[in-house]
């Protein structure tokens, strides 16, 4: 047998194991059993990856706009928080609930387990790619068809500043005016 038919060979049996797998059903979905270390390390290298490149041309405002500030706090308590958490909160039905785990948002870089490599700027792009985009099968939706980029970029604003507020402030910073709640 000459090695371009072992080689074809071999890939036939491969693609035929894998649909076996696929159809047996077999691979545990539910959200409370984690991936195996492989799955779990490959799927987030992917995740990574793909927004880096997708976010990397992203142009970053001015985010130290009070306004944005303002403006996107009260989108991230409505929209965000049950999932990102808020200061003083360590977990919710939500963030215990999902896998993987959202990030708690209102803890600085370093004190969460998901990575945010490249400084503000880059946590900016990365940000705004997440909340307009989505990501696939976490449960993170995207915000893009029913926000524009304005509003995404107040919310990347908020979570920027998020890890330094206390509490009290939190809650001033994410009042909504009561004629805004009618639009959500």
């Amino acid at each position: 047998m000459t090695l371009i038919k072992v080689i074809l060979l071999t890939a036939i049996i491969m693609l035929l194991a894998g649909l076996g797998f696929i159809y047996s059903g077999v691979y545990p979905m539910g959200a409370d059993v984690p991936h195996n270390r492989l799955t779990y390390r490959a799927l987030e290298t992917l995740r990574e990856q793909s927004i880096a490149r997708a976010a990397a041309d992203i142009q970053v405002p001015d985010l130290s706009d009070a306004e944005l500030l303002l403006t996107g706090g009260p989108d991230y308590n409505d929209m965000c928080a049950q999932c990102h958490l808020k200061p003083g909160v360590k977990r919710s039905d939500m963030s215990i609930g999902l896998y993987p785990s959202p990030p708690n948002l209102s803890l600085a870089l370093d004190d969460h387990e998901h990575t945010h490599a490249g400084g503000n700027a880059a946590s900016a792009k990365r940000q705004f790619w997440i909340i307009k985009h989505g990501i696939k099968a976490s449960g993170m939706p995207a915000w893009g068809p029913t926000h524009d980029d304005q509003r995404i970029w107040a919310m990347v604003a908020f979570i920027q500043k998020l890890p330094t507020l206390t509490p009290e402030q939190y809650q001033i910073l994410t009042a909504r005016e009561p004629a805004e709640t009618s639009h959500h």
